[in-house]
């Protein structure tokens, strides 16, 4: 598995970074986009053809998925890199209608991109409590890749996800979510964990509650996990990077890394 991340900037687009966007090349050729915000769509371009990716979505906050539309432009109706096949989108359960009315004619339409997408909703366990791995979490499939995903803790229906290569290659991404038990018994012995520090060093107290994590928080979730490398992302362009690698190698030992545009990260190497 190798990971290129297209955009990191949290809450929106920021000068020279796109918002969330990370493309996943798998070992048997199969393409994954986990989000694609502000911006993410355009350095795909760079990177790679947009006509032959798989969609990933954590949540549909417009940071993580305003891209989707135009996307879908390309793969209808680019004159040679049109979709030749339907692929697979992995998101919340609202997707069709959410996302299908952003790129329909009217008010009072749906898009149905069905012609584009097969559209799966996420199987997440519910309860208070998550076991990885267990007998009971069954994971979703696109190409030899499985992926399974874990309820987050954000104000809409959000998820966190886990990769998992057939080269034995593990990523664990947090999509937006405030301090949860889940994340790090989805991340368990995973080689990354791609995660996110909004609030920067640590939280003050007068951040919206439920919403996101500090670098310290951040650490402390990896370091339950036992994960081989952190990855901060998801910092502003207001935030405060520097203070997020300063709380998270508090309470992790490990390496740990900034995100940035264009940065190339290949689990278990």
């Amino acid at each position: 598995m190798e990971m290129t991340i297209l955009g990191c900037s949290g809450s929106l687009a920021g000068p020279g970074n796109a918002a969330s966007g990370y493309l996943l090349r798998m070992s048997d050729g199969e393409k994954i986009l986990m989000d694609i915000g502000p911006g993410a769509l355009a350095r795909l371009q760079v990177h790679d053809a947009p006509g032959d990716v798989h969609m990933v979505f954590s949540h549909l906050h417009p940071d993580h998925c305003l891209d989707f539309p135009s996307l879908l432009v390309w793969q209808r109706y680019h004159p040679t890199d049109a979709a030749t096949r339907r692929h697979t989108l992995l998101g919340p359960a609202i997707t069709p209608v959410h996302l299908g009315r952003a790129s329909a004619d009217t008010l009072e339409d749906v898009d149905d991109f069905t012609d584009i997408f097969d559209m799966v909703p996420w199987n997440a366990p519910r309860g208070d409590a998550v076991v990885f791995p267990s007998p009971e979490y069954v994971g979703h499939r696109i190409g030899a890749a499985r992926l399974y995903a874990a309820p987050a803790v954000h104000p809409t229906e959000s998820y966190l996800i886990r990769v998992e290569d057939a080269d034995g290659s593990s990523l664990v991404y947090s999509g937006d979510t405030a301090a949860t038990d889940h994340l790090a018994a989805l991340a368990a012995g995973a080689d990354v964990l791609l995660c996110e520090a909004t609030w920067g060093e640590r939280d003050n107290g007068n951040n919206p509650p439920q919403m996101h994590m500090s670098g310290e928080e951040a650490g402390q979730a990896a370091a339950a996990a036992g994960v081989g490398t952190l990855i901060l992302t998801h910092i502003p362009p207001w935030g405060d990077p520097e203070g997020a690698l300063r709380g998270a190698r508090r309470y992790f030992d490990g390496p740990v890394e900034l995100a940035a545009p264009d940065m190339v990260v290949t689990p278990g190497r």
